[in-house]
């Protein structure tokens, strides 16, 4: 019997971030607030960057679907969006994206200039955790929200777990959708060379 919940238990763990399609994985309420006084101070605290809208509807293979920022700031569409451009999906109780985030930080700083981080923090009803994750790993690059589980079953944002990385280019045109973490800045060097053809 304990050996049976043993197995159970683990099971439950693995899926909640990672491998197999979760069947359970359900979207969250539509109405959770991702931008209220106490999130715009813990934004303001980490020194996370705000969220920016790119220049405009086009032809690229993001949807047209709108997200808040987390903690606050522009909403943006996500149609507008040009790359180069790494979208990282992410949640706050995903243990894989704690251990992955100092790797991205650390990426943005180096090469921010010239590929932009992006992160969605997915299908996540938990904003005040979200933020906190960031101000712990140091995490400074923009985060928009998506409570309600929006992009859930949309083309390119349907992952088997998390995290996850969706790669666009300079049209818009997302050129892979990869699910897995990274453990350094030098690991997202190769995804974005592998992925965008851009030798940093």
């Amino acid at each position: 019997m304990r050996g049976l919940l043993v197995a159970v238990l683990l099971v439950v763990g693995l899926s909640a971030c990672a491998g197999e399609e979760d069947p359970g994985l359900m979207p969250g309420p539509p109405d959770v607030q991702v931008d209220t006084p106490q999130l715009r101070k813990i934004k303001a605290r980490i020194g996370m960057e705000d969220c920016r809208p790119g220049p405009g509807p086009g032809s690229g293979d993001l949807p047209d679907l709108t997200l808040a920022c987390l903690g606050g700031g522009a909403d943006v569409d996500l149609a507008s969006l040009r790359g180069p451009l790494v979208i990282n999906l992410w949640q706050a109780n995903c243990a894989p994206c704690r251990k992955e985030m100092p790797a991205l930080e650390s990426f943005h700083q180096e090469y921010g200039d010239r590929v932009q981080v992006l992160g969605i923090d997915y299908n996540d009803v938990h904003p005040e955790a979200a933020l906190k994750l960031a101000e712990e790993t140091g995490a400074t690059y923009p985060s928009l929200a998506d409570p309600g589980g929006e992009l859930m079953g949309v083309d390119h944002f349907t992952v088997r777990g998390l995290p996850a990385f969706v790669f666009v280019d300079e049209a818009g045109e997302v050129t892979a959708t990869v699910t897995g973490g990274v453990d350094s800045s030098a690991e997202v060097v190769d995804l974005v060379e592998e992925h965008l053809g851009i030798v940093l």
